[in-house]
């Protein structure tokens, strides 16, 4: 079980795939060995959910890829209306309508020659669209996850800022593969400082005493679900303390829960060793939950 766990799909194996405005069969969607972003990981990233035949938070999905892509000083001959129409075009061929999971990639294109200088590029961006029949597994809500402490930190602006939703993601790989050693589904990562960032491909937040403790967002993706569950916070009244903190101010945390486009809210049911009660029924990760959920229902109608 992990914070992505899905039920699959055989309809995954006949999906058409759009490769710069072109759709193919899966078995048929290649790229160049010369590409930025297998050379490199140069290049941005989105995933997408399709709900209901509804793209839901396309805005600031597309927000937020455009601010990714300033941020690494690529830029994006596409404006957002025509990046939704390819989404939709490639959506349509495949017939999709619902729980489906879309990953945008866009990297800065093809190299003459493997060398890092973005002046070895002798072409446009590449950009590719993965839609997926993709439906969370939903024993991750009734069971929870197991997350603990890893040694991989959360890199500072001056490395590369964390609010880029890059393809270079071996900083994040290289905590899961500690969060894998030690047997937790995610890896809890501290910032620079000592303090408790985020998880490694998940955004984190704890309950202590009915109230809501996650970071100040400075070393974490601005994630998407993140700033929601932040926004049912407040309009549940639930007081949400977004701060600096230590691992030791919160060991003794009643629940716990991570957030992602994909999943939007999962309880977290083991830090470490320690059993907490966010799978309760009457939790308030449970309520929080529900209260996501419904968010996206009326955002949809």
């Amino acid at each position: 079980m992990s914070s992505h766990s899905y039920i699959v799909d055989p309809r995954n194996e006949n999906i058409f795939i759009n490769i710069n405005g072109e759709l193919y069969k899966r078995d048929e969607a290649k790229i160049s060995v010369f590409d930025s972003g297998f050379l490199l990981g140069d290049g941005v990233w989105e995933g997408i959910r399709l709900h209901k035949s509804k793209l839901v938070f396309i805005d600031e999905h597309l927000d937020r890829i455009f601010n990714s892509a300033n941020g690494i000083s690529l830029h994006i001959p596409l404006t957002k209306n025509e990046i939704i129409d390819e989404i939709e075009k490639v959506l349509s061929k495949n017939d999709m309508i619902d729980d489906v999971h879309i990953r945008l990639i866009i990297s800065r294109g093809n190299k003459i020659t493997p060398y890092q200088n973005p002046n070895a590029n002798v072409g446009p961006i590449n950009f590719v669209i993965i839609p997926e029949y993709k439906k969370t597994n939903p024993q991750i809500y009734l069971n929870g996850i197991r997350i603990g402490r890893v040694q991989t930190i959360r890199p500072p602006e001056s490395i590369l800022s964390t609010h880029f939703n890059t393809l270079s993601k071996l900083n994040c790989i290289l905590a899961s593969i500690e969060a894998n050693e030690l047997n937790y589904d995610e890896g809890i990562m501290n910032d620079p400082n000592g303090n408790i960032s985020t998880c490694n491909s998940t955004n984190l937040f704890f309950v202590k005493n009915k109230q809501v403790w996650t970071s100040t967002g400075k070393y974490c993706l601005n994630g998407i679900t993140r700033n929601k569950a932040i926004l049912l916070c407040k309009m549940n009244e639930i007081v949400c303390h977004e701060t600096n903190f230590t691992f030791e101010d919160i060991k003794d945390c009643e629940e716990a829960f991570v957030t992602g486009t994909f999943a939007g809210i999962i309880p977290v049911s083991k830090i470490e060793n320690r059993t907490i009660q966010s799978i309760n029924s009457d939790s308030l990760v449970n309520k929080i939950r529900f209260s996501y959920n419904k968010y996206i229902q009326d955002s949809i109608t």
